[in-house]
């Protein structure tokens, strides 16, 4: 079934879609000489699939007929969703392009992966389902590289090491996610590139992609992203600073207005060409800016 992702058939596996023998079988099932195989595949319901294109200036790095590849913007949601039914990603790029794939469902055509709202960098778009098939692979095989440069609070102790923890979402806010014994496998290698006198550069490198993933590996560790409310990066971290400090920290926190994180690299294996392919994208002129501020004022 070329056409369709290993993560959808296994969710249709999980949703008694696939039957084997006439019975539900888990998804580590070795079949056997004889085995007869019903697929009932299924369909994806949308609550809203009237996509509305919207004119975007997307910041096009690569296109060829099978992928796309996209510079996102800090600020722009990936795909409709509750109180997001326009000026997303996905609005521009259906007013961008002529085809995408499907695979994703109505509102989330060409989309395989994601970032959040506030973090920028690359993106790869499939614009045919047998791209779209192929890359969902490489995720979920753990094929795929990528590299994401931040700025957090505190001075590491090790330049460079592992975060092996799993990841839940909070049972008392939906919204949020947190390391829990009860979660799902993730891993995170990173490095320290700089370190300033409350801050430090870093290079995370995710194995896995589970949502919040490295801002949530970031906090466990007690070296939050700079400027992420959410999860414990905000106003609160200049707390027992020296004055100057304090106003400096909460001026350009005001002012970057996001969380400091952006998605640098990314690493895979072309669907079609079956070569190996590394996009990059430099900081956007928010972080960049951000970046030289602090290290001049730390070379005052």
């Amino acid at each position: 079934m070329p056409d369709y992702s290993r993560s959808r058939i296994q969710s249709w596996i999980r949703s008694s879609n696939v039957l084997v023998n006439g019975l539900n079988r888990k998804t580590g099932y070795k079949l056997e000489l004889n085995d007869i195989i019903n697929v009932e595949p299924q369909e994806i319901v949308e609550l809203n699939s009237n996509l509305i294109p919207e004119k975007m200036d997307l910041d096009i790095l690569f296109e060829d007929e099978e992928i796309v590849i996209i510079n996102k913007p800090a600020g722009l949601v990936v795909h409709p969703g509750t109180g997001n039914t326009t000026g997303t990603l996905v609005n521009g790029l259906v007013d961008h392009f002529n085809s995408l794939s499907n695979l994703n469902g109505q509102i989330r055509p060409g989309i395989v992966h994601r970032l959040d709202a506030n973090t920028s960098g690359i993106m790869v778009i499939a614009k045919t389902n047998l791209a779209h098939a192929n890359l969902a692979d490489q995720f979920l095989n753990r094929q795929v590289k990528k590299k994401y440069t931040a700025l957090t609070w505190g001075l590491w102790t090790e330049n460079t090491g592992e975060i092996d923890q799993p990841i839940a979402r909070k049972k008392k806010d939906p919204t949020s996610y947190t390391v829990s014994e009860d979660g799902k496998s993730s891993i995170t290698k990173y490095k320290v590139e700089k370190k300033f006198r409350h801050l430090s550069e870093v290079s995370f490198y995710p194995k896995t992609g589970r949502t919040h993933q490295i801002r949530v590996h970031a906090t466990y560790l007690g070296y939050p992203i700079f400027g992420d409310m959410k999860y414990g990066g905000g106003f609160s971290k200049t707390r027992g600073f020296l004055p100057e400090f304090t106003n400096y920290y909460k001026k350009k926190m005001k002012n970057f207005n996001r969380h400091a994180l952006h998605a640098t690299r990314l690493e895979f294996t072309h669907p079609t060409t079956k070569l190996p392919v590394i996009f990059e994208s430099t900081l956007p002129s928010d972080f960049f800016n951000l970046m030289n501020s602090i290290e001049s004022f730390y070379d005052e």
